[in-house]
């Protein structure tokens, strides 16, 4: 079964993805710990830097927030390869309309733009570009074909737009109607700009349970389960915006509980934990880094039935199942690193890494697979917009400071 979970109480909202009965995407929200991507502030340039073509801007969130200079060119200068600085383009005190693309961190603020974007169910505008793009996953080349035709036809004021996959089949009335209503918005976005106070929050992205509804649901969804009814008569009052079939899908039950959902809480752990067992009997290592995140796969108990090569890639196909859910699990973001078993023939190879596009596919962040280095080490990156799981339930130990080793005596 697929579905979503929303267990909010206590000022703490979690909200779940399940997919063939299976946790595959789970995040958590306190009411005093305010999101901020997606958020748009006037924002006060505090520190203009030259030697790291960067400023950083007090948005009135706690750290100031940092902006490179490629997040910062004006539209007219975005398809020019000209060099320009940021001292160029930003000055010291200056206010400026930003969002924010990434959340902070332990050591940094968070990341942000100038080029504001605005996503609604099946589009999203780029008032700071002039193209029509479609999601990559759509790979219908009659659809590709329609969807930039509408696009060009509804553009308005050079604004562009990108087609999400949920545009697949959707008709041309209802894209043009939310692309006009996302411009609405955009629009009164730019009067805030001459407008006191500074730094200011002038638009704020939905909550955590609306976010993942509006870019989740599908009709491959079975049910949404919910336990708070205030907010289920807000998701109610979103039907028009999200799916007419939203309500019949839609189930109030004040009982649902996460951590009475034995299943979920297990898959959870897991989560939590640098070893995953696999089925067969081998074992993945996930070790989350600063820099990176290195994923070891290993046969473990496993010996095969037939030959040490057919053992080899058995293993590594069924790793590549469970990798691909415990990146969208964890979400794990940047560099990631996996270190398969090693295998001789290229067509083994092919096989392994062609499962492994094909499973975070499903994904619904942006990843890409670099390659294979000359040491045999997959390399693909992940979008990386929140701090991973991990951050939410596990805190640095005051006593190695995170090494997790002691001294010998």
């Amino acid at each position: 079964m697929n579905y979503i979970f929303i267990d909010s109480k206590n000022d703490i909202e979690k909200v779940g993805i399940i997919e063939d009965d299976r946790l595959v995407e789970f995040y958590t929200d306190a009411k005093d710990d305010r999101k901020q991507v997606g958020n748009i502030y006037r924002g006060k340039a505090v520190n203009v830097l030259q030697g790291m073509e960067a400023a950083f801007v007090d948005i009135g969130e706690g750290k100031n927030a940092y902006l490179y200079v490629k997040d910062a060119l004006p539209k007219e200068s975005m398809y020019k390869n000209i060099p320009v600085k940021i001292d160029d383009i930003v000055k010291n005190g200056e206010d400026i309309i930003v969002q924010v693309l990434k959340e902070s961190s332990e050591n940094k603020g968070p990341k942000i733009t100038t080029h504001i974007t605005l996503p609604g169910r099946f589009l999203v505008l780029t008032p700071f570009s002039h193209k029509i793009s479609v999601s990559r996953k759509i790979h219908e080349e009659y659809e590709v074909n329609r969807l930039q035709d509408i696009g060009k036809e509804m553009q308005k004021e050079d604004m562009g737009v990108i087609f999400r996959t949920k545009a697949l089949g959707i008709e041309k009335e209802v894209l043009i109607d939310e692309y006009h209503t996302l411009i609405a918005i955009y629009k009164r976005i730019e009067k805030e700009k001459n407008f006191l106070p500074c730094p200011k929050l002038i638009y704020k992205e939905m909550d955590l349970a609306h976010q993942i509804v509006r870019d989740a649901f599908s009709d491959k969804i079975d049910k949404i389960v919910i336990n708070d009814k205030e907010k289920y008569n807000s998701l109610l009052g979103f039907q028009d915006i999200i799916s007419p079939n939203l309500k019949e899908k839609l189930f109030y039950d004040k009982d649902f509980d996460v951590a009475f959902q034995d299943n979920i809480g297990r898959e959870i752990q897991t989560a939590l934990e640098r070893k995953v067992n696999l089925e067969s009997g081998g074992y993945i290592v996930i070790d989350e880094t600063e820099a990176l995140t290195a994923i070891d796969v290993n046969t473990g108990k496993f010996i095969g039935d037939k030959s040490l090569e057919d053992t080899i890639v058995k293993t590594n196909l069924e790793a590549v199942q469970e990798i691909s859910r415990q990146i969208r699990l964890r979400d794990i973001g940047g560099i990631i690193i996996i270190d398969f078993i090693d295998m001789r023939t290229k067509d083994d190879i092919s096989l392994v890494l062609d499962e492994l596009e094909k499973d975070l596919s499903l994904d619904r962040n942006k990843t890409n697979i670099i390659g294979i280095t000359k040491l045999g080490l997959v390399e693909m990156t992940r979008k990386k917009v929140r701090n991973s799981l991990r951050t939410k339930f596990i805190m640095k130990c005051p006593y190695c400071n995170g090494k997790g080793k002691i001294f010998k005596e």
